[in-house]
């Protein structure tokens, strides 16, 4: 290293981070953003650039800093209502207009230089003027699309942005620059600012759109890459941070805790395992709902936090329905040992229902979960490889924070061949398999472990029935043949379970 550039660095003020304002933003630069710096926020109309502005500048309000809004597309008034709309005041933010300004004549086709070598147009004058005359540490300037508009070409444009940032780093200010992306690919802006967030808007074909973010440079910080899904509502962007299983290890015991079924224990050979989950697999009605239900409950019994993240019924349903097989969990429900969710997946952005679930782990020492069902999440995901990434690191990370998890996967089809939207089995660390089979004229119902990783479970095939008590299961389905298929045929003397009262020998009490 030469002499000169130690020198620079000996006389160059120690960079430091400040907030953005949001703090799924912050979570996504490891801390915030570099202060002094110039940044670019790009984004179509409609996602939430000018509120991230005002949370940029209201954070920086709540420190005593002084905020500055330059606007060239909006009035006063209309940020003012932005800001009422989210609770909000604009005391301490300065708001300075050029919308009706001569200086965006657009027959001024002044050049703009740095400012060493001529004058700035009319434009960049009053902005100077302002920072100059206020003094602020935060600045955010809406929107650049003018400015290109006044510029007329690239090579002003670029000669304009660059004045402007020269301009800025000079008097320590931290600025946010918004644009409309009216000009596509401007690589120009991406290789001036220090910094460049894209925010994205989606509209699917039913249900609420999707947003999403992307930090696509941010120099001097490691920052998450890819994209992550945000929410804007009142109160500002909602950030949620993709889930990287991996930051969020913890240690824990993996103990084996009963299911609250004698025979299903037997079955899994002990019960469930903390920080493992299990994926019930069968066709509509069989009982996927009821059997978790009744795993949730023994958790609930022993002094466990539970969350239960319903897609497909209603609450009311799902509460009689559950009271009816002897199993009321609204008491759980009034003392908040026990949440319930109601889901609904057109509304709802996956990583959205993520920050949920690390929220009921983090926040509220939720210890067993189970999703009901798998089906209508899918349907929340652009695709199947992306609901399988994102459910191999959300498992992970239930995983890894010692929850019992339970996942509801239904099945096309109720007798004879079924289908399933997607396999999961490879993901679940316990696969239980649930099929009808037909016996002396009744449908049935057959259970079976198809695998397990931490235990040694039984590879029998038994019957399971619904009743008081929520789950009995039976005896070893011995001497049938092709009960998972369905249509079984007979050859033993195994007895079934009785319908009304207790079970026959063999099944549960």
């Amino acid at each position: 290293m030469n002499h000169a550039s130690k020198s620079r660095r000996q006389g160059r003020a120690p960079t430091f981070r400040i907030s953005t304002g949001v703090d799924g933003l912050d979570a996504i630069l490891n801390g915030g953003l570099t202060a002094q710096r110039v940044y670019l926020v790009e984004g179509a109309p409609g996602t939430g650039k000018t509120t991230l502005g005002l949370q940029f500048l209201r954070a920086g309000v709540a420190l005593g800093e002084r905020g500055l809004y330059i606007t060239l597309s909006e009035t006063a008034d209309e940020l003012d209502a932005v800001a009422e709309s989210h609770g909000w005041t604009m005391d301490g933010i300065d708001v300075y207009e050029l919308a009706g300004d001569t200086a965006l004549d657009p027959d001024a086709q002044q050049s703009v230089f740095h400012p060493s070598e001529v004058e700035l147009g009319e434009t960049t004058q009053d902005v100077m003027e302002q920072v100059d005359l206020l003094q602020p540490a935060r600045v955010v300037f809406d929107s650049l699309s003018e400015m290109r508009l006044l510029a007329q070409n690239p090579l002003r444009y670029r000669r304009q942005i660059l004045a402007l940032k020269q301009f800025f780093t000079a008097r320590a200010c931290t600025v946010i620059l918004l644009d409309d992306k009216t000009s596509e690919s401007d690589q120009h802006l991406h290789s001036i600012a220090h910094g460049v967030v894209s925010l994205e808007q989606i509209a699917k074909e039913f249900g609420k759109e999707r947003r999403r973010v992307n930090v696509l440079k941010m120099r001097g910080i490691a920052f998450r890459g890819g994209y992550h899904d945000y929410t804007l509502e009142k109160g500002g962007l909602r950030i949620f941070p993709r889930l990287v299983a991996s930051d969020h290890q913890q240690a824990f015991v993996p103990r084996v805790h009963p299911s609250g079924s004698p025979g299903f224990d037997a079955l899994l050979g002990g019960g469930l395992v903390a920080g493992t989950n299990t994926l019930i697999v069968g066709p509509s009605g069989i009982g996927k709902t009821t059997l978790s239900v009744r795993c949730m409950l023994s958790a609930l019994e022993r002094g466990e936090k539970a969350s239960f993240y319903l897609f497909d019924e209603g609450t009311g349903t799902f509460y009689s329905r559950n009271a009816s097989f002897g199993m009321d969990l609204q008491p759980w429900v009034d003392n908040g040992q026990l949440f319930v969710h109601h889901i609904d997946p057109a509304e709802l952005a996956p990583g959205e229902f993520t920050q949920m679930l690390r929220d009921a782990v983090e926040q509220r020492g939720v210890k067993f979960m189970v999703i009901d069902s798998l089906n209508a999440y899918m349907q929340a995901m652009p695709g199947e490889q992306y609901l399988t990434l994102q459910m191999h690191e959300l498992l992970s990370y239930l995983n890894l924070r010692g929850v019992t998890t339970m996942l509801v996967l239904g099945q096309h089809g109720l007798v004879g061949e079924v289908r399933t939207d997607v396999d999961l089995s490879y993901l679940s660390d316990t696969t239980v398999l649930l099929r009808f089979f037909e016996s002396n004229a009744r449908v049935r119902r057959a259970l079976t472990v198809m695998k397990s990783r931490t235990t040694t479970h039984a590879p029998t095939i038994h019957e399971m029935l619904l009743g008081s008590g929520g789950v009995r299961i039976g005896a070893p389905l011995e001497g049938f043949e092709g009960v998972l298929t369905g249509l079984p045929t007979y050859r033993g003397s195994t007895p079934m379970m009785s319908v009304h009262g207790e079970p026959h020998a063999g099944g549960d009490a």
